[in-house]
């Protein structure tokens, strides 16, 4: 969702995306390539920056033979006779991190991943999904719907080919020299625990990763093993730490959709659809106490499939622990065992 503003100074300077298989250039030194996504979001963004004779990754593309003809074609292509120099891998989803298996083992190259993202990734790779039941139970959802997220819904988090054995850890307010550039780290929660974010001051330009995108809000969710969790108050306090970290006016290098300009407006507006969507649970759950479940279409109105169900139905238990947290809600077990929300 893409709140508009009376005046907008979000600039878009490359507007078409480069087609899968080829590469435009963003910056001097930092290339842009695009993955098919099997997804309702159909795409992912990957950046190479120039590290000496070869190039440094961010990000891979996801786990599945489509993403490595992609590579294929690059190798073949644009990217004849340079090497691979390194992976920066931003956070723990597979269409971030899902081919940094290959692309390590194959080039013999070292991955650089904040600590929490690498060892959410690993987890995840050996975790089974039903164990997640009871969660989706007690806030309200049925087992015809539980059993389609736990097996179909979470599928997506395993398209991975694995991680190497060591990897170097990227944390806030560290740095990485990538080809003599200076990269600040930032890291931030909400879409994922430690997200990792590079900032190059000196060329005003940003990789944003998830944390702030061109067109629709990333992802914000509870994960079953924190059920308290607060993923939108981290979400929210970074992006206020962005906009004092960040210049307004920097080239920003999302992981999905294109590249931007606008930074602090462009936060401002994410932050601004969160307080809408906390608004309507608010009024929703003043008329008669609500589960989560019971929430769903009242932030989504559009039909969804098990995968996008599984986002929805913990972006909106995001959003219930929030407000909770700030005073909002009260949470209470009902009768049947459903946690049910009351505005205060």
């Amino acid at each position: 969702m893409l709140i508009k503003t009376d005046i907008s100074p979000i600039v878009f300077p490359y507007p078409e995306a480069p087609a899968p298989g080829t590469l435009k250039e963003v910056a001097p030194g930092v290339l842009w390539a695009r993955f098919d996504l099997p997804f309702r979001l159909n795409h992912v963004n990957v950046y190479l920056i120039e590290d000496g004779d070869g190039w440094m990754v961010v990000d891979t593309g996801i786990g599945l033979d489509s993403a490595k003809e992609t590579w294929e074609q690059l190798f073949a292509g644009p990217l004849r006779g340079r090497k691979l120099t390194g992976v920066v891998a931003t956070h723990f989803h597979p269409d971030h991190v899902g081919l940094v298996g290959w692309l390590t083992e194959r080039f013999d190259i070292p991955l650089h991943m904040p600590r929490t993202e690498f060892l959410t990734s690993l987890a995840l790779q050996h975790r089974a999904f039903a164990i997640n039941r009871p969660f989706y139970e007690e806030h309200g959802l049925g087992q015809d719907v539980t059993d389609l997220v736990v097996t179909n819904g979470h599928h997506y988090l395993q398209l991975m080919t694995g991680l190497p054995t060591q990897f170097f850890q990227l944390a806030m307010g560290g740095r990485i020299m990538i080809g003599g550039r200076r990269f600040d780290i930032v890291t931030g929660g909400g879409h994922a625990p430690e997200q990792a974010m590079l900032y190059c001051v000196e060329e005003n330009i940003f990789f944003s990763a998830d944390q702030v995108l061109t067109k629709i809000s990333p992802n914000i969710s509870v994960q079953p093993m924190e059920p308290d969790a607060d993923p939108l108050g981290q979400y929210l306090a970074s992006l206020a730490q962005l906009r004092d970290i960040v210049s307004e006016d920097a080239l920003v290098l999302p992981g999905h959709h294109v590249p931007f300009s606008g930074l602090h407006v462009r936060a401002s507006e994410l932050a601004a659809h969160h307080a809408e969507r906390c608004a309507r649970i608010s009024d929703a759950c003043r008329t008669e106490p609500r589960s989560a479940t019971d929430l769903v279409p009242v932030v989504f109105t559009r039909e969804m499939d098990p995968h996008q169900m599984g986002f929805a139905f913990s972006e909106v238990v995001a959003h219930v622990n929030c407000m909770r947290n700030r005073g909002e809600l009260v949470q209470f077990r009902d009768a049947d065992g459903i946690l049910r929300m009351r505005s205060v």
